[in-house]
């Protein structure tokens, strides 16, 4: 016990020379090291290992590179897999959309009405656990400058989106043409509304960071669909409708309101957009809003969580010579 004991001096000793935000990981890494050897009764390598370490200097090279090379792997595992996960999300909600409509078809007669809000709904609850996952493993991700930050999320975002539009090809009506412009534009203005989050969230206005962040992503998401819109359905003709049968445009001016038009499916009370324009909005720009609505989540809690301060380290107690 006296031998473990010292060797847990020697380490603390160690840590202290240590950044901040690298010292609580390496000391349970050594505390590993040391119970490993102490439970296996090698008390003088134990010592040795102890001693090595605080007579070393901080940031020694085998030490750093493999702390780094730790967090850089975790990292690319977080932002590489949370965009596949956000499409999963979409896939799995649109499943249990379906049945729940299969379900509901049979005894309301309205359950047309509910599809669009059940699988935003669900895709938002979705959404949000995925980010709270990611927001824990975030914190302990490699430590950028907000840009860095935001162009890492946002890049695989971009790589998944262009794998699942190579293996659709061809299966939408709008094709390739009609779907990138809507996809690049929302890509380019998530970035500078993550930076701004990460700018804030670094300086420590955390609450300030999320609403940017959040704003910015609901303003990249319903240009985006603004776009889609414009370039793909003509705009209401000024003179009457010859037939009376209403055309296939949209009417400019609830532009704005677009985007929670995809998600709810609704006007809101509003003369526009009509049902009529609802539903071409609707039945021309189905996924994008649903999984823009998937990625905001996790991408504006990823930037917080990495951009926020890092805790600062607990003094460590210095021991107490007992009596003898």
């Amino acid at each position: 016990m006296v031998t473990r004991r010292l060797a847990g001096l020697l380490l603390r000793a160690a840590a202290r020379r240590w950044p901040v935000e690298l010292r609580a990981e390496l000391v349970r890494e050594w505390d590993a090291e040391l119970h490993v050897l102490a439970v296996s009764g090698q008390r003088w390598r134990m010592l040795r290992f102890a001693a090595s370490l605080a007579a070393s200097r901080a940031g020694a090279p085998v030490v750093d590179r493999a702390v780094l090379h730790r967090r850089l792997r975790r990292t690319a595992k977080v932002l590489l897999l949370a965009p596949p996960a956000c499409v999963a999300v979409v896939v799995l909600a649109a499943v249990v959309m379906n049945v729940a409509y299969t379900l509901l078809g049979a005894h309301l007669a309205g359950a047309t009405a509910v599809q669009l809000p059940l699988w935003s709904g669900l895709t938002a609850v979705a959404g949000a656990l995925l980010a709270l996952l990611v927001t824990r493993a975030a914190r302990r991700t490699v430590r950028t400058g907000p840009l860095a930050t935001a162009l890492g999320v946002v890049l695989p975002i971009g790589l998944t989106v262009t794998v699942v539009l190579a293996a659709l090809a061809g299966r939408d009506d709008r094709g390739l043409p009609g779907t990138v412009p809507g996809l690049l534009l929302w890509l380019a203005v998530l970035v500078p509304a993550l930076w701004g989050a990460g700018i804030l969230a670094r300086r420590g206005r955390t609450r300030l960071a999320w609403v940017v962040g959040v704003l910015g992503a609901l303003v990249a998401a319903d240009a985006a669909v603004v776009l889609a819109v414009v370039s793909t359905i003509p705009a209401t003709p000024v003179a009457p409708v010859a037939d009376g049968l209403p055309p296939d445009t949209v009417d400019r001016i609830s532009a704005p309101l677009w985007l929670l038009t995809c998600w709810t499916d609704s006007s809101f009370g509003l003369p526009r957009p009509t049902a009529w324009e609802r539903f071409l909005i609707t039945d021309l720009v189905l996924v994008e809003p649903v999984f823009y609505l998937a990625c905001t989540p996790y991408a504006v809690a990823y930037t917080v969580a990495a951009a926020r301060p890092a805790p600062a380290a607990q003094p460590v107690p210095e021991p107490v010579p007992t009596p003898t």
